[in-house]
């Protein structure tokens, strides 16, 4: 029995140590061409950053511009309306002067026709 206790005791031994926690192996180092690429890319990153902030910046610029730029156009039609109305009004003022000049010579022509018919009536 003895040949069979140390057998399992062996066994047992040889369980264990297969069980046991095992030694992980070193984490190696970085190689220059993760350092590489992980610097070019925080490189980017600040970069499309910046991009968008110029982005934002340069839509901010064009909205105004945008808002200035409708403001004068508003302005330049109330102007023109302005001098519309006005040259409208000279308009119908010289259309009211020409009119009374045209009834006041037809008058005077009308006068003038009846005295003649009235002198070759009285002839």
């Amino acid at each position: 029995m003895n040949t069979r206790s140390l057998a399992v005791a062996a066994l047992i031994a040889l369980a264990l140590a297969a069980c046991s926690k095992k030694e992980e192996a070193p984490v190696p180092a970085p190689t220059p061409v993760v350092d590489a690429a992980k610097e070019a890319a925080d490189k980017a990153a600040e970069a499309a950053k910046l991009a968008a902030e110029a982005t934002k910046d340069a839509a901010k610029d064009a909205a105004t511009a945008t808002t200035d730029a409708a403001k004068s156009a508003a302005d330049a039609t109330k102007e023109a309306a302005k001098d519309a109305v006005s040259a409208a009004k000279d308009a119908a003022a010289a259309t009211k002067e020409a009119g009374k000049d045209a009834a006041a010579a037809t008058a005077d022509a009308a006068k003038e026709a009846a005295e003649k018919a009235k002198a070759a009536v009285g002839k």
